[in-house]
């Protein structure tokens, strides 16, 4: 095993420095599993099989994770993957503890990009370019979002969730206005959201919603392919805070402070009819599903793609990535290729498929076995929206996406609470990360 750097283990313990108990707990825990598995793979080599130990989280309420590892081994019955479950709270930082102490792992799941640029600064992730088998235009651009200033990438996307609008197609029913479109610029959106706004207090009905995450706002000015949130300036994103400012002063959506004192949650917005438009990543589709199974009074909904500034096509979207890297000092790395090219490939893809998950290598086919999940809307306009033309990522790799990320929430909640002026807010964001850049 390489033996870590005096540089890298105080890097590393500059990150978990000050953590909570649960990460100090995690550590332990780990230990004894790390004890566990060193005794497995021993057990395993001498049965002629390869034992991969693959670091996950919330294994009990996350189905893609054991179909991946069932359909993995059911192919490949001289491989057995053992997940250890280091939890959702801190995940990438216990996983950064995990490696600091040499623990026995071979696939690591990436979380989010700030996570993954700390585990190649800490240089614990092998480079991926010369293993991966899939083409990476198949990625649908997020593989060179998440290429470093090296040319290499360290992790490949298993699962791709994407943004689209979410509607309650009673309300438009019930108002008489059409659906809205799968192609969508932002001024038609705008209008539509105010034509849908009604009523008063209680019983009012919001044209549209926005959650209060900074994506939710701001990163519809991304979508043009000419700008990221990483470049160190924004004035790019002045019109889309001009708009979304503006439908919250005329009442067009809730207020963006009463959301923050309040708590309320997107889905219940949605989902008690409050509000007829809802911006949201795909992931939100399954807990519609379920909803609509359950609620005793269920309504009709539907999505189409996300609206688009008017220089962007349709099927331009937001997107998150969730990863899979080999760690750099795993003595099965060739086995952990194998897996992860599995977990990328056509047959991997439908498996995620199948549990109402969306593959980062999607297809007609796999949009198919979505779409037939109970549950999902039958219009053809909902099938539509599941394809895309181009996913940005809400945060490219930059070795800075945890300095840039803590500067634009903070200048974002200061914009929509009106404390500083759109104007305000922007120009602080451009003198702050110019400095981090520099």
């Amino acid at each position: 095993m390489r033996k870590i750097s005096r540089r890298s283990f105080l890097q590393a313990a500059a990150v978990v420095a000050g953590t909570t108990a649960l990460a100090a707990c995690g550590s332990s825990s780990s230990s004894s599993t790390a004890a566990s598995t060193a005794a497995s793979t021993a057990s395993s080599a001498a049965e002629g099989t390869t034992n991969l130990v693959w670091t996950i989280w919330d294994l009990e309420s996350t189905a893609y994770w054991k179909a991946m590892a069932d359909g993995y081994m059911a192919t490949h019955p001289n491989v057995t993957i053992e997940m250890l479950d280091l939890g959702s709270t801190d995940y990438m930082t216990v996983l950064a503890t995990q490696l600091a102490g040499g623990a026995d792992i071979d696939v690591l799941s990436i979380k989010d990009i700030p996570g993954y640029a700390n585990l190649i600064n800490l240089d614990y992730l092998a480079p991926m370019n010369d293993v991966l088998t899939r083409d990476t235009a198949d990625f649908n651009g997020t593989i060179e979002q998440l290429t470093t200033d090296d040319g290499n990438f360290y992790a490949v996307p298993f699962r791709n969730d994407f943004w689209v609008l979410f509607y309650n197609k009673d309300l438009f029913d019930a108002a008489g206005v059409p659906y809205p479109a799968n192609d969508l610029p932002m001024e038609e959106y705008d209008a539509l959201a105010r034509q849908m706004t009604s009523g008063e207090g209680d019983a009012k009905v919001y044209g549209c919603h926005y959650h209060t995450w900074r994506s939710c706002v701001s990163l519809f000015s991304i979508l043009d392919g000419e700008n990221t949130i990483v470049d160190g300036t924004y004035d790019f994103m002045k019109p889309t805070y001009d708009l979304v400012l503006a439908q919250q002063n005329d009442g067009i959506c809730m207020d963006y402070g009463y959301l923050k004192t309040s708590s309320l949650h997107y889905s219940a917005a949605f989902e008690n009819q409050q509000c007829a438009l809802l911006p949201m990543g795909s992931w939100f589709i399954a807990t519609l599903q379920t909803y609509m199974a359950e609620a005793e009074t269920p309504f009709n909904w539907g999505m189409v793609k996300y609206p688009h500034p008017a220089n962007a096509p349709a099927g331009s979207t937001l997107g998150t990535v969730t990863s899979l890297a080999i760690n750099v000092d795993s003595a099965k790395a060739e086995a952990a290729a194998d897996f992860i090219n599995w977990c990328v490939s056509d047959e991997g893809a439908k498996v995620i498929a199948e549990t109402g998950t969306f593959p980062a290598c999607g297809s007609e086919e796999t949009n198919a076995i979505i779409r037939a999940t109970e549950g999902f809307p039958a219009d053809d306009a909902s099938a539509e929206a599941l394809n895309t033309v181009a996913v940005y990522l809400e945060m490219p790799y930059t070795q800075y996406a945890s300095d840039i990320e803590t500067i634009l929430n903070t200048e974002h909640d200061a914009i929509m609470t009106l404390s500083e002026t759109v104007d305000e807010g922007i120009q602080n964001m451009n003198d702050q990360v110019s400095v981090i850049l520099a």
